[in-house]
């Protein structure tokens, strides 16, 4: 029997694509009547996650979501930059 502790690497919720989160978000606001870019945009810039709706778990999604690495990302590709 080894003495080694042997880490276990599950799923991870980080690891879900970014994008794909992003438009299950989208689809929950707008299912809700929300101006979904408006809601998505005062969650990043406030970090308060009632702009997003707790419908079909976007809420629980976007906590899941680190806002400086999302906005980072958005900016590079606005800018159509390398990193």
């Amino acid at each position: 029997m080894s003495k080694n502790t042997i880490m276990f690497e599950g799923f991870k919720d980080s690891q879900m694509d970014k994008k794909e989160t992003l438009m299950e978000i989208y689809a929950a606001l707008t299912e809700r009547g929300y101006n979904a870019i408006d809601q998505i945009v005062g969650y990043l810039t406030s970090g308060d996650p009632s702009y997003i709706t707790s419908h079909n778990n976007a809420r629980n999604l976007i906590l899941k979501i680190d806002r400086d690495e999302l906005l980072e990302e958005i900016l590079v590709n606005y800018l159509n930059i390398s990193k």
